[in-house]
């Protein structure tokens, strides 16, 4: 029996694939250098994004994969039935076990877990194309009769699995021979918030003392990025495509799709310290919550205050105490108002606020992740990220962006919070301490 008293839970390794760099490095050097990764879309074929523009993990095809990320024989096989984003899923776990540089040999796998969010996966349209030949009639009209007689046949086998969202936690977990509890999530944006709950709440209660928790998304997929235009603010700067993302800036114009992943290692303080391992700062606690007005319409400022305060008070931390707060920002002008109303309410008008979907555009459930990771590598060195493209923020907001430049900083406290289209919302908070 395993005691959860006072059962601390700390960061000890990250990975990154992100459209600003694939590992922990390449990602700082970016965020430092000011590096955007909004460009031309150029893997997926008909993106409908304004501008044909996005956030794409520029350096990832199938060979980089096989040969640099997921180069184990199990793995390399596994790709056939792993669609992009369970790929980049499984890339960012496999770099977050290399970083945290812990001997697996000597863990107890049936105490070792995975949480992974993820969104919906979506397969093209012309994966069908010879299935529903096949199920023409004679004058060339598609029957149902025949598609269980003859069109299904055609379909790639086990082509179903390459989609679901719970197998980027089910692939991990093979990967790394993680025994203990498993999970996903498949709450968009909010995912990040939620899985890290989720898994602190396991280690927590004793019944993990390591977990790989992480998220993986993307909205430049043909299909998504046609929800997209219908459902969201999406923007693009025709000009200048990299500036397109300008959170809480007066010229913001929207949103812009992307894709990435990121993924943590959790570990029981104790077992940390054990081992000598690099502990990158501590989860403190998170909450969520989703709000929807009597009339039907979705109300992300009451969600991200209800999920920020919840999480403050489970961590026992006040709202002054913070040092920053990493913001979902993603430029939209609607969610970055409701997004600001939300800071104010909860932490007044001085704590510093930075969004990083400037440099990335929007993942989706990768993007949390990715958030935390630049606070963290962010503040080793004493800096708060700054937030790329807001060189005007809007004074409607009443927000302390900080742009231009990273800022220094001695306070290594600080929340991260998400939102979704659908009213739900997620935070956490963590001490880079």
């Amino acid at each position: 029996m395993v005691s959860n008293a006072k059962r601390r839970v700390v960061i000890t390794g990250m990975g990154l694939v992100s459209p600003i760099g694939i590992g922990r490095d390449p990602f700082l050097s970016s965020l430092q250098g000011g590096h955007c990764g909004v460009r031309k879309i150029s893997s997926y074929k008909g993106a409908a994004t304004p501008g044909g523009i996005g956030g794409e993990v520029w350096d990832f095809d199938d060979t980089s994969a096989k040969k640099e990320y997921l180069s184990e024989k199990e793995q390399r096989k596994a790709l056939k039935v792993m669609c992009r984003e369970i790929q980049l899923g499984a890339a960012a776990a496999m770099l977050a076990l290399k970083d945290s540089a812990i001997d697996l040999d000597a863990v107890d796998r049936e105490r070792f877990g995975v949480e992974y969010g993820a969104n919906l996966m979506f397969f093209s349209p012309d994966q069908l194309g010879d299935a529903a030949t096949a199920s023409l009639n004679d004058q060339g009209e598609f029957t149902m009769d025949r598609w269980g007689a003859t069109g299904l046949a055609k379909m790639e086998p086990l082509w179903m699995l390459k989609y679901l969202p719970n197998m980027p936690a089910c692939h991990i977990a093979i990967f790394a021979q993680a025994l203990g509890p498993n999970n996903s999530v498949t709450v968009d944006e909010a995912s990040t918030g939620v899985a890290l709950t989720e898994a602190l709440n396991i280690m927590e209660r004793g019944a993990a003392d390591v977990m790989l928790v992480g998220g993986t998304g993307t909205r430049v997929h043909p299909i998504r990025t046609v929800h997209g235009r219908f459902w969201e603010e999406l923007g693009c700067d025709e000009a200048n495509p990299e500036s397109s993302c300008r959170p809480f800036d007066s010229n913001r114009v929207g949103q812009v799709a992307a894709e990435g992943a990121g993924c943590l290692v959790l570990e029981e303080e104790s077992h940390a310290l054990a081992r000598g391992a690099k502990i990158w700062g501590r989860l403190y606690g998170g909450a969520s919550s989703c709000v929807g007005r009597p009339d039907g319409e979705i109300d992300p400022h009451r969600a991200l205050v209800n999920s920020i305060q919840a999480a403050l008070r489970r961590s026992g931390v006040s709202a002054n105490e913070v040092g920053h707060y990493h913001a979902h920002g993603n430029g939209s002008i609607l969610g970055d108002a409701a997004e600001a109303a939300a800071i104010r309410e909860v932490f007044g008008s001085s704590v510093p606020v930075t969004s990083m979907k400037g440099f990335t555009g929007n993942p989706g459930a990768g993007g949390g992740f990715l958030q935390i990771a630049a606070s963290l590598l962010s503040l080793e060195s004493g800096h708060i990220p700054y937030t790329l493209n807001s060189t005007n923020p809007d004074p409607t907001l009443g927000v302390n962006l900080v742009t231009g430049a990273p800022q220094t900083t001695n306070n290594k406290l600080f929340v991260a919070a998400n939102y979704t289209r659908a009213g739900q919302a997620a935070a956490v908070v963590v001490d880079a301490s």
